[in-house]
């Protein structure tokens, strides 16, 4: 008999992931669903980004790459730091992984020792809580509001720290909300992490182009956190990319050091045409990806008008990433089409279900109350879901 290991069957199943499995299935049997679930850009690669990676293939580049990126791809990253974070970082602080999510898996295993404890502001992407837990860790829940549109404030920190605390996760824009923490408000949640200097903080920025505000701040730009922070990001978002799978860290050399060792005995170093022609993204003016930016935007503002249009929504405007992430608590404990609602994971079956669109349950991110809606989607599609939603409700 098989018997499986116990960290594998507390595992939950990515429910982004399993949602969009779903609707494939739903498709492959001729129903017309309309997917508002994955967060996944619906633009192709920028074409400069593929011709890049058609060169490499041509130059033979089909070798092991180095566990830790391209020195190469390393100095783009780091340049990239400079340019659109003001961050300096040396060569050695800097690792590549193969996607944003093993950089973030790296650092969990690199730091935590069973019963650390890692505090993350809810609403949190869906993985944060399971790479915590798969890395002996414990989870701290700390609950936000749509009031103060979903952000953790310095008391709320404070409150939740305790002498297990090793770190803490957040996402600036955030996955699923689209908040953007500003400058005085990482700067008020950094005073409080001053006082205890051991807590290493995880800023997560993988939606930093998405950001439809004026301002960009990352934690590691206040001098008192830069010794204590790892800033995540990748390419899959603001450049169209989320398959060719690559991510990065800027880190204190230590811990850059030890996600590199650990690395180098699980994946080892990541794809060599994927870098190559990442190497060209990062180098490339921001201005080459404006478009999609915009086109974001545009599309904030068309979902945003037709939700106000349904019945017991209640959105917060995001500033970034292309989510909206509306409470929906108002339907919990009613009966609609014989369908009897008592949770968000309820309410999102439902959609998919009644109204034919996918969505995706704000239990998923720490929030019980709220469902996710991408608009990485047409607006044709946009247009449709909201129509089918706002049907299925009435």
């Amino acid at each position: 008999m098989i018997q499986l290991s116990d960290k594998i069957n507390k595992l939950e199943t990515s429910a982004t992931l399993a949602m969009a499995a779903k609707t494939r299935e739903l498709k492959a049997e001729g129903k017309d669903i309309i997917g508002l679930s994955l967060g996944e850009p619906d633009f192709n690669t920028p074409d400069f980004i593929k011709e890049a990676a058609v060169q490499a293939i041509n130059d033979n580049y089909s070798s092991y790459t180095p566990v830790d990126g391209y020195v190469e791809l390393k100095k783009a990253v780091q340049n990239k730091f400079k340019r659109d974070n003001s961050l300096e970082y040396d060569l050695n602080q800097i690792v590549v992984s193969t996607g944003a999510k093993q950089s973030l898996y790296n650092v969990a295993s690199a730091l935590l020792n069973p019963g650390d404890e890692v505090i993350l502001p809810c609403p949190y992407w869906v993985s944060y809580k399971d790479i915590v837990m798969l890395n002996e860790g414990v989870p701290v829940e700390v609950k936000t509001d749509i009031e103060k549109d979903f952000k953790m404030t310095p008391q709320q920190l404070e409150e939740a720290i305790t002498p297990k605390t090793k770190m803490i996760w957040y996402s600036s824009p955030c996955n699923p909300s689209g908040s953007v923490y500003t400058k005085s408000e990482l700067e008020g949640l950094a005073k409080v992490l001053q006082k205890y200097p051991d807590i290493i903080v995880v800023s997560d920025e993988i939606y930093e182009h998405i950001n439809f505000g004026d301002e960009r701040f990352s934690m590691a730009q206040i001098p008192e956190m830069y010794d204590r922070t790892v800033t995540v990001n990748g390419v899959s978002k603001a450049f169209a990319m989320t398959g060719w799978r690559i991510g990065y860290i800027g880190a204190p050399e230590k811990i850059a050091n030890a996600c590199k060792k650990l690395q180098g005995q699980v994946t080892s170093g990541a794809n060599c045409i994927a870098q190559r022609a990442v190497i060209t993204a990062l180098e490339a003016p921001i201005d080459k990806i404006q478009y999609m930016i915009d086109k974001f935007k545009s599309r904030r503002e068309l979902i945003l008008g037709l939700l106000k249009e349904v019945p017991g929504f209640e959105c917060n405007e995001p500033k970034g990433a292309f989510y909206v992430f509306p409470n929906i608590s108002n339907y919990f404990g009613k009966t609609i089409q014989d369908y009897k609602i008592e949770n968000a994971t309820d309410f999102s079956m439902f959609l998919l279900e009644k109204a034919n669109v996918a969505t995706v349950t704000g239990e998923a991110f720490g929030n019980p109350n709220c469902i996710r809606l991408s608009y990485a989607a047409s607006e044709s599609d946009i247009e449709n879901a909201i129509d089918r939603i706002k049907n299925s409700l009435s």
